[in-house]
């Protein structure tokens, strides 16, 4: 079934996948002030829940940045090849596949396909939206033992297995309910909760696996937050570090393990998200720009940006506010 587009009153994009399902359409990633765990729109405690859709060549270089957060993420690939990097590694997920991706679970997307049509549907949604009251049986029973798996990161599906293939369908099939149509939120909640029990039966013997990153990943979250909230200042290693309590050597094992980069090289690409954002949504000189990034001098900041983004600051600025209007 195709995907239709317009607008709603907001300006936002909006997708209709099946008549009167609206998905969101997501192109940036926006963190809570706080915790920095990531701003889901319209995720309200009455319904903790959004369906989004995702096309890959709307990001800042077709990347989606390391984040979190607290709802699951149930995906599928719609078309192209789409990359999920997480503390235990990489996966690859063509069109046809999907997976979920667990609560409170770092992960990082990037566009592997050759054209760069990369687009991915997703259900986020608090466990609660199907486990009901806290201290369920239900939750009890089937949510928890998902939820709390530290093991258990990602759990990827793919067409090639005929179990897999079943659970993929009815995936895809969710995403054609009509929000118009009367008992939507009962036909979504059954979907959804019929989807839980066939990863939670396949995923079974994985729930009593030790996860060895569990306290690296706490950590990581803390220098996270540290770095989204001082980007614009120098930030020695050491002092990161301490952010976490802990040592500079255990702070470069952290990213290491969890991120597959040096603190330095995490700051780095976070300015310059930053830097990207605000080039592409302000008129600020490209001075204020590097110096409010933490980047130092526009001619240090136009280098580090041509070596990263293959373009200088200004032709980025021109290709991104010209494709707005």
């Amino acid at each position: 079934m195709p995907l239709a587009s317009g607008r709603d009153s907001g300006g936002r994009g909006i997708f209709a996948y099946g008549e009167g399902s609206l998905m969101k359409d997501i192109t940036t990633i926006e963190f809570h002030p706080g915790t920095k765990e990531e701003r889901l729109p319209d995720f309200l405690p009455e319904f903790p829940y959004i369906a989004s859709h995702v096309n890959m060549g709307s990001y800042i270089g077709r990347t989606c940045p390391w984040h979190w957060h607290r709802a699951v993420e149930l995906f599928y690939i719609e078309s192209g090849v789409l990359e999920y990097h997480i503390p235990g590694g990489k996966l690859i997920f063509p069109a046809g596949s999907g997976g979920l991706v667990n609560s409170n679970v770092l992960h990082m997307t990037r566009d592997a396909g050759e054209k760069g049509n990369t687009v991915q549907l997703l259900h986020i949604f608090d466990s609660s939206f199907i486990a009901g009251e806290p201290g369920s049986r239900i939750e009890k029973k089937y949510v928890l033992p998902v939820v709390s798996a530290s093991g258990l990161e990602v759990i990827p599906l793919y067409p090639e297995d005929e179990k897999q293939a079943e659970i993929l369908r009815l995936i895809r099939k969710s995403f054609c309910l009509s929000g118009q149509e009367p008992g939507y939120e009962i036909f979504l909640r059954e979907a959804l909760s019929r989807i839980w029990l066939h990863l939670f039966v396949m995923s079974y013997s994985r729930f009593q696996e030790k996860g060895r990153r569990e306290k690296a990943n706490e950590k990581i979250k803390q220098m996270m937050v540290y770095i989204h909230e001082h980007y614009g200042e120098k930030i020695p290693v050491a002092r990161l570090a301490a952010a976490a309590f802990i040592s500079e050597r255990e702070c470069y094992r952290a990213f290491g393990d969890c991120l597959h980069m040096t603190p330095v090289e995490y700051m780095m690409g976070y300015r310059l998200q930053i830097a990207c954002r605000m080039l592409a949504e302000s008129r600020e000189s490209v001075t204020s720009i590097s110096h409010a990034c933490g980047l130092g001098t526009s001619s240090y900041f136009g280098k580090i940006f041509r070596e990263h983004m293959g373009c200088t600051p200004l032709e980025y600025r021109s290709k991104w506010q010209d494709n707005d209007k």
